[in-house]
């Protein structure tokens, strides 16, 4: 990733945090270029900078953005087994 499109990936999501509530699907969409693996870990890395110092509320958007994309892009996949895995519960043998 370059310097300058890690400077575009950061431009965008100072766009997501200033953005009115709602408006998010219209900022990712009018920049799809943008939209790649590379952002989500952008985001991902801001919003833990935004964890570390405090700043829970932007993290919290940011994480929920990150992991929203990541599925999109399909870095980020809910299995059917996965869930069924974790709704089940684990079988317990007993000894006698």
């Amino acid at each position: 990733m370059t310097e300058e499109r890690q400077g575009l990936y950061f431009d965008l999501i100072d766009q997501l945090l200033k953005c009115p509530n709602g408006e998010e699907p219209d900022v990712l969409e009018a920049n799809p270029e943008l939209i790649d693996a590379d952002f989500v870990y952008a985001v991902l890395k801001v919003a833990t900078v935004f964890a570390h110092e405090g700043n829970q509320e932007s993290a919290k958007f940011l994480f929920f953005i990150g992991r929203e994309l990541a599925k999109q892009l399909g870095l980020y996949p809910e299995t059917e087994a996965a869930n069924s895995e974790s709704n089940s519960e684990p079988e317990v043998s007993t000894k006698e």
